[in-house]
């Protein structure tokens, strides 16, 4: 079996920076090293203890540069990529204008394999190593997605999204064909290689209760997969809800009322909660996304990451390409930053890079597998140059600590601080 052993500053995590004392949560070292054995991560140590123990594994010595697991997007839809950055609109308005359009041109499959490529090498240029996305009600889009997924040899989550009222009529389905339709998607591609299946209804007000019921029969018949979907997004949404369910108590009610409330619900956005519905979440175990390009790009709102994270609700953290305007989970850190000092609250540079590793990972169900710098994780690794630009060079140069270097990244680095990637144990690209 080849050995690798990757030198560098290396940073990993023993807990929760958002529940513990963030110095104690935080495994640093500015002379570290990961050693590699096949897919997996066997040890990481002190650079000088590892060379003496493994003088036969390759090297490859980073420097000064940091050496982290590989960023995890805990919720994007691929087929929204070709329209990222579209001007103008709030949501309902925005996804009958772009975004269904969009979706439509995803019965061809030669299109889908395109975009799902595209979309793939994106996240890797950024560093991203693992997505979880939604894709169109067509399995053309769902085999696309994971074909390209297989090629690179990249965990990734995916469902077919599930629509049968509220949307054009050729990308609807119906109750039957929904449950039919994932249910076959899910037989052929869950637990093949590294691909998960996730039970995709888009959100309520597009699936009506014949719908939602299906797909609840259908989790509870296939209790390990995930359920993603969409939550208190934005004011009109939860308005309108309420006309299409009006003997909800609450916009996760329409959920937990079919049965897709559970431990592997996977809910984007949850910006406008009421106290029953974070109490809901927080008993059953379920997660939420924070999805903070996205929640300004329209308009959505303010996620309380801090608030739910102090509640014991696993909390990831997304692009949510294309509402979010990057694919840069790098951008995506320095705006939930911004999201959260507008909240009153200036969060770590560890519970970003948290966010984005360790918390998207236990989000999808995937604790100590992905989202890890630790023996026994997949060795998806990204390596960040903390001097990637003349700008963020000039500002590191005055770090006092490893957050001071780091923090510059955070908020001005793109695919320009990515140095390197490793999915599986193996350098991308």
């Amino acid at each position: 079996m080849t050995k690798r052993l990757l030198l560098g500053q290396t940073l990993g995590f023993s807990g929760n920076p958002f529940t513990d004392d963030w110095a104690d949560a935080v495994a640093f070292d500015s002379g570290g090293g990961v050693l590699i054995a096949g897919d997996r991560i066997a040890e990481v140590g002190h650079a000088a203890a590892l060379r003496a123990a493994h003088p036969d594994a390759e090297v490859t010595d980073y420097g000064d540069a940091l050496i982290s697991a590989g960023f995890v997007d805990a919720h994007m839809h691929y087929p929204q990529t070709a329209m990222i950055a579209s001007w103008g609109k709030q949501l309902i308005d925005w996804l009958n204008t772009y975004t269904f359009p969009e979706e439509a041109r995803f019965a061809d499959k030669a299109y889908a394999d395109r975009i799902a490529g595209r979309t793939l090498d994106l996240a890797l240029a950024h560093g991203t190593t693992t997505l979880a996305s939604f894709c169109t009600i067509h399995h053309e889009s769902v085999d696309a997605f994971f074909e390209a997924a297989a090629q690179r040899n990249m965990a990734v989550i995916a469902g077919k999204t599930c629509m049968d009222r509220n949307a054009p009529d050729n990308l609807r389905d119906t109750a039957q064909s929904a449950y039919d339709d994932s249910k076959a998607l899910l037989e052929k591609w869950h637990g093949v290689g590294r691909a998960s299946y996730a039970i995709t209804p888009r959100f309520s007000p597009t699936s009506t209760p014949d719908q939602l019921a299906a797909l609840g029969a259908l989790w509870a018949e296939y209790p390990d997969c995930l359920m993603q979907t969409h939550l208190s997004e934005q004011l009109p949404e939860i308005a309108w809800m309420r006309d299409l369910f009006p003997q909800a108590r609450d916009y996760l009610d329409t959920y937990e009322a079919f049965g897709l409330l559970g431990p592997n619900g996977l809910y984007g956005h949850a910006i406008h909660l009421d106290p029953r519905e974070i109490d809901r979440l927080a008993e059953v175990g379920a997660a939420v996304v924070h999805c903070p390009t996205s929640n300004l790009f329209i308009g959505s709102g303010l996620f309380d990451a801090a608030g739910l994270a102090q509640r014991g609700i696993a909390t990831g953290l997304a692009t949510d390409t294309g509402g979010g305007s990057s694919f840069s989970m790098l951008r995506t850190m320095a705006t939930a930053y911004e999201v959260a000092q507008l909240r009153g609250v200036a969060l770590h540079p560890s519970q970003l890079i948290w966010l984005a590793t360790e918390g998207s990972a236990a989000a999808l169900k995937m604790r100590r597998q992905i989202g890890h710098l630790g023996v026994g994780a997949m060795a998806d690794i990204t390596v960040l140059d903390l001097a990637s630009t003349p700008a963020i060079a000039q500002r590191a140069e005055r770090a006092m600590d490893i957050w001071d270097a780091l923090f510059p990244t955070i908020m001005m680095g793109d695919d320009r601080a990515i140095r390197d990637v490793w999915i599986a144990g193996r350098r991308a690209g």
